[in-house]
């Protein structure tokens, strides 16, 4: 707890921060802790402190390969501490990709929702600003009145008059002890939180669009590489049907390609829905409707993979994560109000004074005779609240405690995506270049036993064999080249997004 509240005195920090004096001796001390604070003219409460970036030099316990093995004739190499673009989409070098990031950008409701929000937390940070002026107010008060003079104790009959009074208030209070400036400095971090979760909103919409179209890129070619082998097995059909009007070869022959055909073209179905599915969540991500978004076709072939990857440093990357930065944040906000409840415990002080004039009419409101004016100090001292200040108080240390621990959950999280995306780019080269191998294989091997199936040589079934196993390498090729551009958007996601970059360039622009 003496880590928590700090002062700005050392004999309030002495008398505060001891858990002696915060369980038994508060009646004892609280003079003493009015004098220190009004002495030291500070708030209360901790002074907020970032947190230390992890010392860890590295993401993943094994050294990180700086280039991955060449797959499908393409290495990716990693550069430790290089800048990360804010637009790294760009880098899969596709005039439609972009567009349609760009597209979403603009018109995304959620992202809208979130940059709305932003400005509601800046807004409200102004007007907690307010609290550091003097309250100004004025009061016009017209009324018709009969007294009871029974009601004082006299006799007599009532009157009926009329009361016109015009009077003006000021007031300021002294934030002693700097409650209202812990107020102000918990809305700050709050805009700062709101900030940040505008930056994950964004990062999370540009991700979203670019791996939606390269999952929708890698169906679309699944769908073409399936509708070729069909075509090719049309074609083996036409050879198996002339084979058995030559009586060279079995009826069954035909109805085995003919049911391997119908397997085929039923994969095709599944696929064209997925295509469906990511046409209608580009929309939405697009901030349109599915029946009048304009998607535009993007091959998954015409999709650069990027080749040269930026690796923050780990102790750069708790500045650059919007959700480290939002938990940052928000254990800010929870250490101002550690300080915002502190400072209900001591007296608030405020200055006040009214002015006016009363009289029967209006023309009486000028005469010296009626009016009337009052200035002076007012103290509140919480004596006894039945233990409420004093647990709430105990309650913002609980919040901070809480904070400290998310903040620290959210940093490990995002060091183990990084170390995911890094070694997921490894295994993915690896991968693809096993999945490229078996095609050519596959590939090769169909040739020649068609080869040989045409000169008789050998039976259809081994032909269908390597129909089967070409198809298989095909769709497993595709999905592992979409799933090694999705892991390299992962690992830009993981890093931040280079949101900062595009802000210096903005700025440096302007």
């Amino acid at each position: 707890m003496s880590s928590l509240i700090q002062t700005c005195g050392n004999a309030l920090e002495s008398r505060i921060l001891r858990r002696s004096a915060l369980r038994g001796v508060m009646p004892a001390v609280l003079p003493g802790m009015m004098a220190a604070v009004v002495l030291g003219a500070c708030a209360v409460g901790p002074d907020f402190n970032r947190p230390a970036p992890p010392t860890v030099l590295a993401y993943t316990h094994e050294p990180l390969a700086k280039v991955t093995v060449t797959a499908d004739s393409e290495t990716q190499r990693f550069t430790p501490g290089a800048a990360v673009p804010f637009d790294w989409w760009r880098l899969f070098g596709s005039a439609q990709l972009d567009a349609s990031v760009d597209e979403a950008l603009a018109h995304n409701p959620t992202l809208e929702a979130s940059e709305a929000s932003l400005r509601e937390s800046q807004d409200s940070l102004r007007a907690g600003y307010g609290v550091f002026f003097p309250q100004i107010g004025a009061q016009v008060d017209g009324v018709r009145e009969r007294t009871a003079p029974q009601s004082a104790g006299s006799a007599g009959q009532g009157t009926i008059f009329n009361l016109i009074t015009a009077s003006g208030t000021i007031s300021y209070a002294l934030d002693v002890f700097g409650g209202k400036r812990r107020t102000v400095e918990g809305l700050q971090a709050q805009a700062d939180y709101q900030r940040y979760l505008t930056k994950a909103a964004y990062l999370t919409l540009s991700a979203n669009v670019v791996n939606t179209t390269i999952a929708q890129a890698g169906y679309a070619a699944e769908i073409r590489a399936t509708e070729q082998l069909i075509g090719l097995e049309k074609q083996q059909l036409e050879i198996t049907e002339a084979q058995v009007r030559a009586g060279t070869s079995a009826y069954a022959s035909v109805l085995s390609v003919r049911s391997l055909i119908a397997a085929n073209q039923a994969s095709l179905a599944p696929l064209r829905q997925k295509i469906s599915e990511a046409d209608h969540l580009l929309a939405t991500l697009e901030g349109a409707f599915p029946s009048e978004a304009n998607l535009p076709e993007i091959e998954l072939s015409s999709l650069s993979l990027p080749k040269d990857l930026p690796v923050s440093l780990p102790s750069e990357l708790v500045r650059q994560r919007p959700d480290i930065l939002s938990a940052e944040a928000q254990l800010h906000v929870a250490s101002a109000n550690i300080g915002v409840a502190t400072a209900a415990m001591f007296p608030s002080i405020s200055l006040n004074g009214t002015y006016g004039a009363g009289g029967t009419s209006f023309g009486n409101l000028s005469t010296d005779s009626f009016r009337f004016w009052s200035i002076g100090p007012s103290i509140t001292i919480p004596l006894f609240q039945g233990g409420s200040l004093w647990y709430g108080r105990k309650a913002a240390i609980d919040a901070y405690q809480q904070s400290q621990a998310n903040y620290r959950q959210t940093v490990l999280a995002a060091f183990a995506q990084v170390a995911d995306a890094l070694k997921a780019l490894e295994y993915d080269a690896q991968a693809l270049e096993a999945q490229a191998e078996a095609q050519r294989d596959a590939v090769g091997a169909l040739s020649l036993l068609q080869a040989s199936y045409r000169a008789g040589t050998v039976g259809y079934l081994d032909v269908l064999v390597a129909d089967v196993q070409l198809h298989q390498a095909t769709i497993a090729y595709l999905e592992a080249v979409a799933q090694r551009h999705q892991d390299t958007v992962a690992l830009f996601v993981a890093l931040g997004g280079g949101w900062w970059n595009g802000q210096e360039q903005a700025s440096g622009g302007q």
